[in-house]
């Protein structure tokens, strides 16, 4: 375990990183020179927050592909149910879904992650051979597409399906918590996501959101959970983490805290490890509409496209939209951005 140790001295500050023993949760210890009372040390674990900026994740072993972060990946949505709350119906057949993923290729889209259940608040579960029949057959259309293909389930009989059709990451709004979901995934390569969620769609945004820090609450959750999944046999490298924005979150207070300390949510890697990746969701959202005043979830483009800038500013890996073109675009000024603030350094 690694802490920080931070000297002050005047108008210095000195940060120095030092191995701690096991369990050491942090305190004070005074400096050599006692005669000094603004002379101090605090030691304390590092989170994410304390590794630079630019700290790249680590890259994501997602099936057939090894998914790195030297830019933010766009993760397109592919909804193919009647009752998304964005799109649904739109692709619910199976030639209008591959169409539409044709349309995100030719966009540049980096994912593809076909949902065959809505999770919109209050949304009912659907039968395993309903969803089963939706998201196969996209799966076995889409296999050669040249992209990793994620499928967001939380069934283990549909990660098994879509995993022996071809699909490259499991995306787990329940964080693999379900009985049989990580003996689903454990002995293969697939990718997964691991995501918050207080409460279950149905109920998620009616129930008391009872957080001392939602952040801090989100970010013991994950840890949990990364811990899970290790204890379980999963490699590190296979897993990705989601804040999960909208799943059991106040729409302002929540939501955006969450954005705002994005980096923060993360499992604290440990010492000379990358931070995990971090997926955002916000695309089309009601945390979104609240904001802008936009009702209307087709409305919401240009706020998705702005929550995603934000949320790779502030460390996001992957950032999972609807509008996959006018997010490539925005994140490619956004890079040049970057470019530019580095080349005048």
């Amino acid at each position: 375990m690694t802490g920080r140790c931070v000297l002050r001295t005047g108008p210095f500050l000195l940060v120095l990183l030092v191995p701690l023993v096991d369990g050491f949760r942090g305190s004070r210890i005074a400096s050599p020179d006692r005669s000094s009372s603004r002379r101090f040390c605090f030691l304390r674990p590092v989170s994410t927050s304390d590794l630079p900026r630019d700290a790249l994740p680590e890259p994501l072993v997602c099936g057939r592909f090894t998914l790195r972060f030297e830019r933010p990946l766009v993760m397109g949505i592919l909804n193919v149910t009647p009752d998304s709350f964005s799109d649904g119906g739109r692709y619910i057949v199976r030639d209008a879904a591959v169409r539409q993923a044709e349309k995100m290729l030719a966009e540049g889209v980096d994912i593809i992650d076909i949902g065959g259940e809505s999770t919109r608040p209050g949304a009912p579960p659907v039968p395993l051979d309903q969803e089963l029949e939706r998201v196969v057959p996209v799966v076995e259309a889409l296999v050669g597409a040249g992209v990793p293909l994620s499928i967001d389930t939380y069934k283990p009989e549909v990660m098994r399906a879509a995993l022996a059709a071809g699909a490259d990451l499991i995306n787990d709004i329940w964080g693999f918590r379900r009985p049989g979901a990580l003996e689903a995934v454990r002995d293969s390569r697939c990718g997964l996501c691991v995501m918050h969620m207080l409460g279950e769609p149905q109920t998620m945004q009616r129930a008391e959101m009872d957080y001392v820090d939602v952040v801090a609450d989100v970010r013991a959750f994950l840890q949990a959970r990364v811990e899970a999944l290790m204890q379980a046999g999963i490699a590190r490298a296979r897993i990705s983490v989601d804040p999960g924005f909208g799943f059991g979150k106040a729409t302002r207070e929540h939501n955006y805290a969450l954005l705002a300390r994005l980096r923060d949510t993360a499992p604290g890697p440990a010492a000379g490890q990358a931070p995990f990746p971090i997926l955002a969701g916000m695309s089309r959202k009601s945390m979104l509409g609240a904001v802008t005043g936009r009702a209307a979830p087709a409305e919401r483009v240009a706020a998705s496209v702005a929550a995603a800038v934000c949320a790779v500013e502030r460390g996001a890996a992957i950032v999972r939209v609807h509008d996959v073109a006018e997010t490539v675009d925005a994140l490619k000024v956004w890079a040049a951005v970057r470019e530019a603030q580095e080349r005048a350094r």
